[in-house]
C-alpha cells in the first residue's frame, strides 16, 4: 500500500512526484542565478532562465528514460514548420487588432527608424522569454499533468498558474485589469491546444514569440505592462478608454485583442491538427 502512494498499479513513478522533482531542480538551478543577481545588482536575463528550464527539463526527461522527441517534439522540417506557422498566426494576434484600431480612426503611426542593435536585443529578450514560459507551462510538467488529471483539467490549471505569474503586471495600476487576466487565460489555452494539436513545442514556442515582439517591437505597445520601444510608434488620436486599447499593458488588454485571440483559440480548437511523426519509442 505505501508503495503506491510512489508508483501506480504498473510501476511508473507517479505524475505527482515527476512534478515535484522538476520544481525541486528548477529551483536548486534557479538559486545561483538568484545569488548572482543580488550580488551584481542585474536582473535574471530571460535566456538564462531558458537555460535552466531547459537543463531541468532535459534532466527530468532523461530520468524518465524518455526520448527528448516526447518532450520537444521530433526535430525535423515538420517542427520547423509548425514553428513558422505559430510566428504567422503570433503576428496576426496582434496585427488585426492593431489594423482595426487603424481602420476606425483612432489610431496613427510614427515610424522610428531600423535600430539593429535594438531588434537584435529584442529578438533574444523574446526568444528567451518564449522558450522559458512554453517549456514552463507546455512542456514537462503541462505534459505529466495531462497523463495525470487528463487534457483539460491540465489545460485549466496551466491556464490559472500562468495568471497567476502575471499578477505582478496585472496589479500594476492599483487594480486588476480583469479583461488582461481574461485575455492571458484564454492566450494559455491558445498555447496549450497548439502543443495538443501538434505534440510539438514548436508552434507554442513560435506563436508566444511573435505575439509578444509584433506587439513590442514593431508596433510599440507594452508587453504585459511592461514598455517597449519599437519601430513604430503609436499615437491614439483621442482620449480613449482601456477596454478598446489595452492601455499600458498592450493590445492583449484590449477587445479587439480579446476578440482576435479567441477566434485563434477556436480555430486551434476546431483544427485537427498534424501531429509531428518520431520513430522514437
Amino acid at each position: 500500500m505505501f508503495k503506491l502512494i510512489f508508483k501506480n498499479q504498473a510501476g511508473d513513478v507517479r505524475n505527482g512526484w515527476w512534478i515535484a522533482l522538476f520544481f525541486l531542480l528548477l529551483a536548486a538551478a534557479v538559486l545561483p542565478l538568484i545569488l548572482i543577481s543580488k550580488q551584481t545588482g542585474q536582473e535574471i536575463a530571460p535566456w538564462q532562465q531558458a537555460l535552466a528550464v531547459l537543463g531541468v527539463s532535459i534532466i527530468c526527461q532523461w530520468l524518465r528514460k524518455k526520448p527528448l522527441a516526447e518532450l520537444f517534439g521530433a526535430c525535423n522540417g515538420q517542427w520547423l514548420s509548425q514553428l513558422l506557422f505559430g510566428m504567422l498566426f503570433g503576428t496576426l494576434l496582434m496585427v488585426l487588432p492593431a489594423l482595426f484600431l487603424s481602420a476606425i480612426g483612432t489610431l496613427s503611426w510614427q515610424f522610428n527608424g531600423f535600430n539593429q542593435s535594438m531588434l537584435i536585443g529584442a529578438v533574444v529578450l523574446f526568444v528567451g522569454v518564449a522558450v522559458t514560459e512554453e517549456l514552463t507551462f507546455r512542456g514537462f510538467m503541462f505534459q505529466r499533468l495531462i497523463a495525470g488529471i487528463g487534457t483539460w483539467p491540465a489545460q485549466l490549471a496551466m491556464a490559472a498558474y500562468f495568471v497567476l505569474t502575471h499578477a505582478a503586471a496585472l496589479k500594476q495600476n492599483g487594480e486588476w485589469n480583469y479583461l488582461a487576466m481574461a485575455n492571458i487565460f484564454i492566450a494559455s489555452l491558445m498555447f496549450g491546444l497548439a502543443y495538443l494539436r501538434t505534440e510539438s513545442l514548436a508552434m507554442p514556442i513560435g506563436l508566444h514569440l511573435m505575439a509578444n515582439f509584433t506587439q513590442g517591437t514593431i508596433l510599440g505597445f507594452g508587453v504585459s505592462g511592461s514598455e517597449q520601444s519599437g519601430l513604430l510608434t503609436p499615437t491614439f488620436t483621442a482620449e480613449l478608454p482601456n477596454w478598446l486599447t489595452g492601455g499600458a499593458f498592450g493590445l492583449e488588454a484590449s477587445v479587439p485583442g480579446f476578440i482576435t485571440l479567441v477566434l485563434i483559440t477556436v480555430g486551434l480548437y476546431f483544427w485537427q491538427g498534424r501531429k509531428t511523426t518520431s520513430s522514437a519509442s
